[in-house]
C-alpha cells in the first residue's frame, strides 16, 4: 500500500537519474487503459518507471485505473550493452519493462507479460521443506529475458502472414512468422516478445512497444531455431466519446505486414506461463480468442512429430485438455492443427470448444468457456488435485469468475474451500493466469 513516508524516503535518495519504480497491483484493463503507456495484467504486479517530477501525477492516474501502489523504489540509470540485457537481473528487467509501452489487448489481442520480481512465495512440499515459485520453476534453468531492449531492438523480417479466421468469422486474426536469423533472441514456450510499430503517437513521440504471447515453440514453426510466431487479432473498438471505430496501432500494423517487410522485436519476457518440463505432467488449458497462442506452443512441443524429434529429452506422455472459447466456428483458431492432434493422440489430448454464438448453455443462453468448465467441473476438479497437474488460463479478463464458481461447487462436494485450495496451487506454481 502507498504511504507518504515511502515516497519521501525515495525522493531524498541521491540518484542522478531521479527515476522511481512503482510496483502496482489491481489495475483494470479496459478501452481506456488499452491506451496507457505500460502493460496491464491480472496475473501479477505491474512495474512502472516514473520520473520524480511526475510522481504525483502518476499516482493519481493509477488510482483512477483502480490500482494500488504497493512499493516505490529508486532506480539507477541502466545502460544496455549492444541492446542486450544479462539474465537474472530482476530490477533491470522490470525497470525496462515499465517503459515498454501500452498493451494491444482487447478482444483477444496480444498479451502483456511484465516480469514479477517478487514472485517467490513460500510453500511447503510433502516433506515439509520450504520451497518457492522460483524454485518450482528451477527446472527451466536460465530463462532468457530482455535479450533485446526497446532502445535497441532486433530488426527481423516477416516470413509469412496467414489469416486464421475462416470465411464467415468475426474480425481479423493473423498468424505471423518472423525470421530471427542473425539474432541472439532465444525464448521458451509461454513467453512474450515486444513489437515496436513505426511512426509517432499523438504526442509526436515514437510509438512504444506492445507485448504479444509467442505462439511457437522455442524451435519455431520450422523447427530450425530461426523463427518466432505470433497470433494477433486486429484491435477494433468504438471511441467512447465520438463512437468512431478505432483500430489498434500495433495490431493493425502487424495484421497487414507483407513477407519481406521489417519489424522491430524486443524481449523475450515473462515467466508466469512456463510449461513444466515433466513429460508426465497433466496440462489443463482454458483459452479465449488469441489466448490460444501460448497453448499452441505447448501443444506443438508435446505432440508435433518434428518437435518430438528435436527434443529427445522431452517425450510427452501426460494428458492435455484444451477448453477453447470462440464466438463462431470459423473463429476456431488453428482448428485443423488441434483436430489433427486429437485424432493422433486421443488418449493424451482432449479438445472442448465453447462456441458462444452457435451453442447454448443449460440455461438457454450463449455457451461460454465458464459454462464448459461448469459442465466438466467434477472431472476437472479431480484432475486439478493431481500434483502433476498445471492449469493455464489465457484470454479476456472476466472468464476467471465463472471458472472459479464452477470449481468452487465441485470442491465443496468434498468440503474443500476452492479459494484456499487455489492459493496453494498458485504458491506451488501450478496455477497460471494471463487475462487482460
Amino acid at each position: 500500500m502507498y504511504n507518504q513516508g515511502a515516497v519521501e524516503g525515495a525522493a531524498n535518495t541521491e540518484l542522478g537519474s531521479r527515476i522511481f519504480l512503482y510496483e502496482v497491483v489491481g489495475l483494470r484493463q479496459s478501452e481506456e487503459t488499452d491506451q496507457t503507456n505500460y502493460p496491464i495484467r491480472k496475473s501479477g504486479s505491474v512495474f512502472i518507471r516514473v520520473p520524480y517530477n511526475r510522481m504525483n501525477q502518476e499516482m493519481r492516474r493509477i488510482t483512477r485505473l483502480g490500482g494500488t501502489i504497493v512499493s516505490i523504489q529508486p532506480v539507477t540509470v541502466l545502460e544496455p550493452v549492444n541492446g542486450k540485457a544479462s539474465f537474472g537481473n530482476a530490477n533491470s528487467v522490470v525497470s525496462e519493462l515499465a517503459t515498454s509501452g501500452e498493451t494491444a489487448n482487447s478482444e483477444g489481442n496480444g498479451k502483456a507479460t511484465p516480469v514479477n520480481a517478487h514472485s517467490a512465495e513460500e510453500n511447503k512440499d510433502k516433506k515439509g521443506n520450504t520451497m518457492t515459485q522460483a524454485k518450482a520453476k528451477k527446472d527451466h534453468g536460465d530463462v532468457p529475458v530482455n535479450t533485446y531492449r526497446p532502445n535497441a531492438p532486433f530488426i527481423g523480417k516477416v516470413i509469412s502472414n496467414e489469416p486464421l479466421v475462416k470465411e464467415g468469422g468475426i474480425g481479423i486474426v493473423q498468424h505471423l512468422k518472423f525470421d530471427l536469423s542473425g539474432s541472439d533472441l532465444k525464448y521458451i514456450e509461454g513467453q512474450s516478445i515486444g513489437i515496436i510499430p513505426p511512426g509517432v503517437d499523438k504526442n509526436g513521440k515514437p510509438e512504444k512497444l506492445r507485448l504479444y504471447s509467442i505462439a511457437s515453440t522455442r524451435h519455431g514453426d520450422d523447427v530450425d531455431d530461426k523463427t518466432v510466431s505470433l497470433c494477433v487479432r486486429q484491435l477494433e473498438y468504438k471511441h467512447p466519446e465520438t463512437s468512431e471505430t478505432v483500430y489498434g496501432v500495433c495490431s493493425t500494423h502487424l495484421c497487414f505486414l507483407k513477407p519481406g517487410e521489417e519489424v522491430k522485436i524486443t524481449g523475450p519476457v515473462g515467466k508466469e506461463m512456463l510449461l513444466p518440463n515433466d513429460p508426465e505432467a497433466n496440462v489443463i488449458m482454458m483459452a479465449t480468442g488469441t489466448g490460444i497462442a501460448p497453448m499452441r506452443a505447448y501443444l506443438w512441443r508435446q505432440f508435433k512429430d518434428a518437435e518430438r524429434a528435436a527434443n529427445p529429452e522431452y517425450q510427452f506422455k501426460g494428458f492435455s485438455w484444451l477448453i477453447f472459447g470462440v464466438p463462431t466456428t470459423p473463429n476456431l483458431l488453428y482448428k485443423e492443427e488441434l483436430e489433427e492432434i486429437q485424432q493422433k493422440y486421443p488418449d493424451n489430448f482432449r479438445l472442448t470448444a465453447a462456441i458462444s454464438r452457435e451453442q447454448k448453455n443449460p440455461q438457454g443462453g450463449r455457451m461460454y468457456i465458464q459454462d464448459r468448465v461448469a459442465e466438466h467441473a467434477d472431472e476437472l476438479w479431480q484432475l486439478i488435485k493431481n500434483e502433476k497437474t498445471h492449469t493455464y488460463i489465457c484470454g479476456l479478463r472476466g472468464m476467471e469468475e465463472g471458472i472459479d464458481a464452477a470449481l468452487t461447487a465441485a470442491a465443496a462436494k468434498e468440503d474443500v474451500t476452492w479459494s484456499d485450495y487455489q492459493k496453494q496451487l498458485k504458491k506451488a506454481g501450478r496455477w497460471h493466469v494471463e487475462t487482460y
